[in-house]
């Protein structure tokens, strides 16, 4: 696990080391091992590591034996050793047990067809010497993280934008469509960024670029082309046998390896199977005192059923606050998820026991975990009714569930209906997303239309059925855009690498056969399928449990301990200087807030975090 950033120098210029330098030196949270640099004319390719795998012979960059080819990688090859053995069979010589000299040398091989062989979470550079070609490309499901931009004649690309932004020709210039973008979904889709002219090379996409000119497509897809075949429990014996291997190839290391466990399905999945292969392997969990969030105990359950060495981490206000007081630092591109304090806090805890913690990460977006998902069918049916009954069902839902977001649902259905089930499952709907923005954010975006980003990747989605769309859409968004961004940022500020299973090419490939009714059922059988698979590894409590989110206290501690904190950064004064909202909206959110009139978090935190963002990136 690596940071990564290089450059290419406008035609008849050289390459500036102390430029590189520069980028690097902003990444070394994700690799504070080692620091290494290459330069050849106008190309610039630098990295800092972490190491995992080959810890004396595997620094970066790594050249094949005559320097043709040069690579710098961020993340894993799992399957590389395989691959090794092929490439030596074909009269390649290695000079380390590294996967990104398999990189470097199936390059010389295959050009850019060896991304085909590749199954593992990377974000690479390869410069081609010969043909004078830069290549970039990114994992299949989007674990990596890689940005870029072309200013003033010079192509840039790192793994976090701050590297970008220490380049003295990257302007921050805010992109007010990214402004929209962020408010409707929690976060930016990809290719798009919060920055004018910076963009996210996006998931199983590569770049080229030769004699200047710029190439940016696809490799692979999602495949959801379902077969026929019903029978559960062949499908259940398939997923087993996948989900074996993806784990046993994510515990592969040469530094200790460890287990995130919330007490759910996915991540309990995980650890019970990690544990038959690493007997009595560390497992991780973060919860809260007195909070209905606290989910420790269910992970206790699930420690104690696979007899694993665990660890508790108690997150408080003043844990919290110390986090948010560097959080604009922290996140380089503004992310509205809680979540990402606790997990920031629990990878810090962790990187003192191990460097390399397995996940639960895309367990919901394959196997239909979300109450969203389910909601969806609702969704749909419930707008076929005349406006009428939905007002009357929605004050009814009021009386009778004041606190479930019965209205936030009937609300949606005036939207298209993937716009309405987005609604549900992240950021703002138009209406208040509005309210918040001011006038000059608003004239910027005229009548720009953020959902328009939905249609666009699901012009691409290769079947016409609904709810595979729906999961296709869940995992280009909601699992590439948030879930995947907040678990790289918070593990990587620690220097951690965090592996996912779930997100194993095959194992996608393989879920993506199966008929889509077997994945998605309504609210009491969310992921069946799954369980039926596995679910002998489960402790009976947790096969059994409802879904529950990574959830955070933020509401009643901004009533509390970190009011004075949120009307410090939401101060009138405070929004005004921005120019990004409206600072009477905001203090109306947060009055309501305060006085427990309304519960605005949500919004509230949507705000905070950007504006903590700001102040640290838009000077």
């Amino acid at each position: 696990m690596c940071g990564i950033a290089g450059f290419l120098a406008p035609p008849g210029e050289q390459a500036d080391r102390a430029l590189l330098e520069r980028m690097v030196a902003t990444l070394r949270h994700r690799g504070p091992d080692a620091v290494g640099y290459t330069i050849d004319g106008r190309l610039a390719l630098g990295v800092a590591r972490l190491r995992i795998n080959d810890l004396e012979t595997g620094d970066q960059p790594i050249a094949t034996e005559n320097g043709g080819v040069t690579v710098v990688s961020n993340g894993e090859i799992y399957d590389f050793e395989r691959l090794r053995t092929e490439l030596v069979a074909r009269g390649h010589r290695f000079r380390s047990r590294s996967d990104t000299e398999v990189v470097a040398h199936a390059w010389e091989d295959e050009g850019e067809r060896c991304l085909a062989s590749f199954d593992g979470m990377f974000a690479v550079a390869v410069w081609d010497r010969q043909a004078r070609r830069l290549f970039l490309a990114r994992d299949r499901m989007g674990e990596k993280p890689l940005y870029y931009a072309t200013v003033q004649g010079w192509f840039l690309f790192a793994s976090e934008l701050r590297a970008l932004l220490s380049h003295p020709v990257v302007p921050r210039t805010l992109d007010f469509a990214g402004l929209a973008r962020y408010f409707a979904y929690d976060y930016v889709p990809d290719p798009h960024s919060i920055l004018a002219g910076v963009s996210k090379l996006p998931p199983a996409h590569c770049l080229s670029i030769t004699n200047g000119a710029m190439d940016v497509r696809r490799y692979w897809d999602i495949p959801f082309r379902p077969e026929p075949e019903t029978d559960e429990r062949a499908w259940a014996t398939e997923i087993a046998r996948s989900f074996d291997r993806a784990v046993e190839l994510r515990l592969a290391a040469d530094v200790p390896v460890g287990c995130f466990v919330s007490g759910g399905i996915d991540s309990t999945a995980v650890a019970a199977t990690a544990s038959r292969y690493h007997p009595g392997i560390a497992t991780f969990s973060v919860g809260y005192l007195g909070s209905p969030h606290d989910e420790r105990a269910y992970a206790r359950l699930a420690a104690d059923h696979c007899q694993t060495r665990h660890h508790e981490l108690v997150v408080s206000p003043k844990d919290a606050e110390a986090v948010l007081e560097r959080l604009g630092r922290l996140l380089d591109e503004p992310l509205a998820d809680m979540s990402f304090v606790p997990l920031y806090l629990l990878a810090q805890a962790a990187r003192n026991t191990v460097t390399v913690a397995l996940t639960g990460d895309g367990g919901d977006e394959l196997f239909g975990g979300y109450p969203t998902m389910a909601a969806e069918w609702w969704q749909r049916h419930f707008a076929r009714l005349p406006y009428g009954i939905r007002a009357l069902l929605g004050r009814a839902g009021a009386r009778v569930w004041p606190e479930a977001p019965f209205g936030q649902f009937l609300e949606a259905l005036t939207l298209p209906p993937h716009v309405a089930n987005q609604t549900l499952i992240g950021g703002l709907a138009p209406r208040p997303r509005a309210a918040l923005l001011s006038r000059e954010a608003r004239d910027a975006l005229g009548a720009f239309d953020p959902y328009g980003d939905i249609d666009d990747v699901l012009a691409s989605c290769p079947t016409s059925d609904v709810t595979a769309r729906m999961l296709y859409r869940y995992c280009k968004f909601y699992l590439a855009g948030q879930n995947l961004v907040n678990s790289d940022r918070a593990s990587m500020a620690n220097g951690l690498e965090l592996r996912a299973p779930f997100l194993d090419r095959t194992l996608v490939e393989l879920v993506s056969r199966i008929p889509p009714h077997l994945r998605v059922g309504g609210f009491r059988h969310l992921k069946r399928l799954l369980k039926n698979a596995i679910g002998e590894r489960l402790p009976p409590a947790i096969r059994g449990r409802r879904k529950q989110g990574f959830g955070v206290p933020f509401g009643p501690w901004f009533r509390g301990p970190l009011a004075g904190f949120l009307t410090d950064v939401l101060a009138p004064a405070a929004i005004r200087a921005g120019g990004f909202f409206d600072p009477a909206e905001v203090g109306r959110l947060v009055r309501e807030h305060l006085s427990g009139e309304r519960d605005h978090r949500k919004a509230l935190w949507s705000v905070l975090t950007f504006e903590l963002w700001r102040r640290e990136h838009l000077h």
